[in-house]
């Protein structure tokens, strides 16, 4: 009796400690499943995700890249509107703007409003070293502060813009606007009201930046330098036109292409 006592016993031993062990072999090998499970969705989400960088890059177009390698032409098939207008067209390379009353680009200083409406058309670029001209034609405006002209706009807190202005039947305000983080600045100076007029060239050099004007396309006079804290990769970049009262009247924009950075890297005093 004894004896299958004992017998007993080690046969209930050598179970027990089979079971542990195939539990613990259950255990490992859920483990390994597991772990392998966990790779393969982690090398899967990397995959996946080199793709989509892929066809981000792929689906990118640098706009100004794009013009230097067909000297300088613009697609303006290409361009995309930040704000479309109801009334617009394009023939050829005359691209003809019609503004809608109360539209306007401001950030709060002094007057304390914020208007975010104007019609933008725009290209995107990472270039860092380029020059982008275009010729307006503005005859039509007539109402105060109708305007049109170049354009930077990132975001609604972030973007920069030069342009003529109407004021009156004497003279109109050719100026310029820089707005970082949500704040505007305006330069300004009077000129005659008989220009109709006006080329831009609108230059990058990295984050730094420089719009000049020019009367006859050929010789420009610089209007402002400025640095853009939000525009230090990729921008957006092209024309507007906006009438902030109760206005509207035709732009025409003419003669856009793409230049090698005209604005020279500085070699005069240099930092003490």
């Amino acid at each position: 009796m004894a004896g299958f006592f004992c017998i007993s016993l080690i046969k209930s031993y050598f179970c027990h400690h089979e079971t542990n062990k195939l539990t613990i072999n259950f255990n490992y090998n859920n483990m390994i499943k597991k772990s392998i499970s966990l790779l393969c969705i982690g090398f899967t989400l990397i995959a996946c995700n080199e793709q989509d960088k892929r066809e981000t890059e792929q689906e990118f177009t640098d706009n100004v890249q794009a013009a230097l390698a067909d000297s300088g032409h613009i697609d303006l098939d290409k361009l995309q509107w930040t704000r479309e207008p109801k009334g617009y067209e394009v023939k050829g390379d005359t691209i003809l703007i019609t503004t809608a009353p109360h539209t306007d680009l401001w950030q709060r200083t002094y007057y304390h409003f914020q208007n975010d409406n104007a019609l933008v058309l725009q290209m995107k670029t990472r270039e860092k070293f380029f020059s982008f001209i275009v010729k307006t034609d503005f005859t039509e405006s007539h109402q105060r502060f109708d305007q049109c002209g170049i354009v930077m706009y990132l975001d609604s807190a972030n973007w920069l813009k030069g342009s003529m202005e109407y004021e009156n039947d004497e003279f109109q305000h050719l100026g310029s606007v820089a707005t970082n983080n949500g704040y505007s600045d305006w330069a300004t100076t009077a000129i005659p009201a008989d220009i109709k007029t006006m080329w831009y060239r609108f230059s990058r050099r990295e984050d730094d930046y420089c719009i000049e004007c020019s009367t006859d396309g050929i010789n420009f006079s610089q209007m402002r330098i400025c640095h853009m804290y939000a525009a230090a990769e990729e921008i957006q970049f092209g024309i507007y036109a906006c009438s902030p009262e109760e206005s509207s009247f035709t732009a025409t924009f003419t003669d856009m292409r793409i230049t090698e950075c005209a604005w020279k890297a500085h070699d005069g005093q240099q930092p003490d």
